[in-house]
């Protein structure tokens, strides 16, 4: 059944349709909430929030985007909110969950698919995700989006509601960040220019 058809139903009084949606994306929504927060019990209770933030605000869904992109854009406000009220930054899980709820590690992208496949393939992952953790949320999070979560910029710029042009800009902010971060911690992954350069990749 498609996305609209069950929306269509809880809003016509059937409140046990939201369980298809819950089903259907709830494993998504936990990936994201845990690349952003790093802690599996929060991840678990923030895509809670943001399930229970979806069904209280079904009504205003005008059905102007997917539903997925409006749920992931609902979901990392959601997140956002919890790093901006935490007084320190949490770690980076590299860990991620199957579709049997199994926790396995996370399996990298193929380099030749970015500049953020090849960071996250960078030979010192520690040095990486200390450096993450120390970054502005805004630039965690779009990290996240486009290296974890392999989203186009098209997607990312739906979800955050931002210009494409916006998102490149935001996203080279980002990488200067993390660098100059990397650096700071006596960390060089700079030898491969590519890691931090849009290169080929322009979708």
């Amino acid at each position: 059944m498609e996305d609209k058809q069950i929306i269509e139903q809880v809003l016509a009084g059937d409140n046990d349709a939201f369980g298809a949606l819950v089903e259907r994306y709830q494993n998504r929504v936990y990936n994201l909430a845990l690349r952003m927060c790093g802690n599996r019990d929060d991840a678990f209770d923030l895509s809670q929030e943001a399930f229970f933030r979806a069904w209280r605000s079904l009504e205003g869904f005008q059905f102007e985007s997917a539903f997925s992109t409006w749920l992931f854009r609902l979901t990392a406000n959601v997140c956002l909110d919890w790093l901006r009220a935490r007084k320190r930054r949490p770690t980076v899980s590299l860990t991620t969950v199957d579709d049997e709820e199994e926790t396995v590690e996370l399996e990298l992208p193929d380099p030749a698919k970015g500049p953020e496949a090849l960071l996250l393939a960078a030979e010192d992952r520690a040095a990486l995700t200390r450096a993450m953790n120390q970054l502005a949320p805004e630039y965690r999070q779009i990290l996240t989006m486009r290296a974890i979560n392999d989203l186009s910029y098209t997607e990312i710029a739906e979800i955050l509601q931002i210009k494409e042009g916006t998102v490149k800009s935001r996203l080279s902010r980002a990488r200067l960040a993390l660098r100059n971060k990397l650096l700071q911690n006596g960390n060089n992954l700079e030898s491969d220019s590519s890691v931090f350069s849009e290169g080929r990749d322009a979708r």
